[in-house]
């Protein structure tokens, strides 16, 4: 970040509070994937907020704003925006703390609880917020997605041609996805992405919410970066899901629990398959550090799901028999 930049952001972010750059502090917090970055304002009497960094020419915070004034509304815990200069690139947010959930996990019964708690915000979140404004995880969105694995996984990482039945994994993928119950989608609802402040999870990272699957903040949770679940402990977690959504009208009693749970399942190798294309780009592309290691992680998250779906036992034993070895023996390459 350049000194310009960093002078303009202090003196905007003290303006909003009535002081001048000599009467604050400010230090930097994280980054994330994109291109923002976020500072930690504290001023004179002690208290703090959080001031985001988002380069125009790189982000649009415009969604960010609109979503986040609109959750806060609806009684969602969401961080507060104190003020907005699209202009610049610069937002001041609600200062959540330095507790992202998966600093919380620890034994089986901890990390069971927590995600229990995560459950009930996302059935608040969809209860709550409502869809019709946020763009729709359509057919194309989806498909865009997916896209990214043979993109930069296979073609670009890798330089390994794609199965020959990608395409169709790749149709029916989306149709399980389309098949589900349109609700308010975070998109990235991983345990990174929810602050534990003040005795409660909040939601943030979420400007790229959109209108779509039901399953789809749960697959997030449950298949994120953090835990790997036994299909036992999975399957327990989708039932409390189902159970709840069956209650409250998100899922008609027309869709019995196997049927969701494929659904989850087909969600759960979608997201993993657009993870693996994103991580590889991130690297690639981005010159982002850290995301390779990851991958074999998502792979073992794919191969839980897709041994769950029988009308992609070829697609699932060249992951198994072609995808998982190119991607150990290029890993160590590096590493060597």
């Amino acid at each position: 970040m350049s000194s310009y930049r960093i002078n303009a952001l202090t003196t905007w972010a003290a303006q909003q509070n009535g002081l001048s750059k000599a009467d604050i502090s400010l230090s930097s917090a994280v980054g994330d994937a994109s291109f923002r970055r976020y500072f930690r304002l504290t001023l004179p009497n002690g208290t703090t907020q959080v001031v985001m960094d988002a380069p125009p020419e790189q982000e649009d915070s415009q969604p960010f704003v609109t979503i986040a004034k609109r959750w806060h509304s609806a009684g969602l815990p969401v961080p507060r925006v104190h003020a907005a200069n699209l202009t610049d690139g610069f937002l001041l947010l609600d200062d959540l703390g330095n507790t992202p959930l998966q600093h919380l996990f620890s034994d089986n019964a901890t990390t069971r609880a927590y995600h229990t708690q995560a459950l009930t915000l996302i059935a608040e979140l969809q209860n709550r917020a409502n869809p019709d404004f946020l763009p729709t995880y359509d057919a194309a969105l989806l498909g865009r997605e997916l896209d990214l694995f043979p993109e930069w996984c296979l073609n670009a990482w890798l330089t390994l041609p794609p199965p020959e039945s990608w395409h169709a994994v790749r149709e029916q993928l989306i149709q399980h996805a389309l098949a589900q119950p349109v609700v308010t989608v975070h998109r990235d609802f991983d345990a990174m992405n929810l602050m534990m402040h003040d005795q409660r999870l909040f939601m943030i990272d979420f400007q790229d919410a959109v209108a779509g699957p039901l399953s789809y903040d749960l697959i997030s949770l449950l298949r994120g970066r953090y835990c790997r679940f036994s299909h036992a402990q999975f399957s327990d977690f989708v039932d409390v899901f189902y159970q709840r959504a069956r209650s409250d009208g998100r899922l008609p009693s027309s869709v019995d629990v196997a049927t969701f749970l494929a659904q989850c399942h087909a969600m759960a190798a979608q997201r993993s398959l657009k993870v693996l294309g994103i991580f590889c780009r991130l690297t690639l592309r981005d010159q982002k550090s850290g995301y390779l290691e990851r991958l074999p992680h998502f792979l073992d998250h794919l191969e839980d799901s897709l041994a769950f779906l029988t009308e992609q036992a070829d697609f699932a034993e060249w992951v198994n028999r072609t995808l998982r070895p190119a991607l150990i023996k290029r890993l160590a390459e590096i590493a060597a």
